[in-house]
């Protein structure tokens, strides 16, 4: 009988081992395959040609990754600077002032956002967002815009985001103790007192976690981006601007110059690129994270 449930227990801790084993290999996995499948571009070019310039001509065998790069990043940032502040303040008052079915109400409203196809949220943008970034958002700023923007983009990448960001964030507030609010209200602050210097300062690293994955799941989002941004291969001036994304690249064109070995081999390194800057992004993410954990 022992002996059966030591084997059991063998059995069982090696088996979530391998699985262990699996999660850890598999971004090596995907980066070492990514590096092999780029290797003919790497060894025809230099990889400064390749990330700083400016010229994409695939036919004339030049392919410069900087537009590409500076879109993706660009619109990332526009979304996060319109979903973060949505969903700190939102996840705030469910969780500190609204009543408990608001929040009961709330949770699968969000489940469905998340579940929504990005095509769907791509049709929206088509049909809403596109007319109103380009008959109503340019004038207010004198630019002439046909829609098809930045700004266009980041709106729906924006609200594509926010589920997920909330989601992470209702947790965070969640798993902080309801004493330290309440022994910081029983010394006298006020409630949004408490809030800032308690409940925010105390769920610091899972904030910072929720806005790092949220930064990293915007930027690999491919075909709802690509339906509304214009998918013009430039650096753009201004969030009115026409752009091209790293995933939009991918997906555009992937399967259609196969013929072309340079050109397969390109959207290959494009693809290490985006998964070498969501690499770095976490790692800057997680270094923050430590620091503050440190305070």
């Amino acid at each position: 009988m022992i002996l059966s449930r030591k084997l059991k227990d063998s059995i069982s801790s090696k088996w979530m081992l391998a699985c262990l084993s699996f999660c850890l290999l598999l971004p090596l996995a995907i980066g070492s395959g990514l590096v092999l499948k780029s290797l003919p571009l790497l060894q025809s070019h230099s990889l400064k040609e390749l990330i700083f310039s400016e010229d994409w001509f695939p036919s004339d065998n030049q392919f410069g990754f900087w537009p590409f790069i500076v879109t993706s990043v660009w619109v990332t940032v526009l979304a996060l600077i319109i979903s973060i502040p949505l969903c700190l303040l939102s996840s705030i008052y469910l969780t500190q002032f609204a009543p408990k079915w608001v929040l009961k109400f709330m949770r699968p409203v969000i489940d469905i956002l998340a579940g929504i196809p990005s095509v769907v949220y791509g049709v929206w943008g088509l049909l809403v967002i596109v007319p109103l970034v380009g008959d109503k958002i340019a004038p207010l700023f004198h630019q002439d815009s046909l829609g098809y923007s930045l700004l266009a983009g980041a709106i729906v990448l924006a609200v594509m985001s926010i589920p997920y960001i909330l989601n992470m964030l209702l947790e965070v507030f969640r798993q902080i103790p309801v004493e330290l609010g309440e022994a910081s209200l029983s010394l006298g602050a006020t409630k949004w007192e408490t809030i800032k210097h308690i409940f925010i300062r105390k769920g610091s690293s899972g904030i910072l976690s929720a806005f790092g994955l949220g930064f990293s799941k915007a930027l690999g989002e491919t075909i709802a981006v690509l339906m509304v941004i214009g998918n013009v291969p430039q650096i753009p001036q201004s969030m009115f601007d026409s752009g091209y994304t790293l995933p939009g690249l991918i997906a555009n064109n992937y399967g259609e110059m196969m013929s072309i070995p340079s050109y397969d081999s390109a959207l290959m390194f494009g693809a290490l690129l985006l998964f070498v800057i969501i690499v770095i992004i976490n790692i800057i993410f997680r270094y923050i994270i430590y620091k503050s954990e440190l305070i």
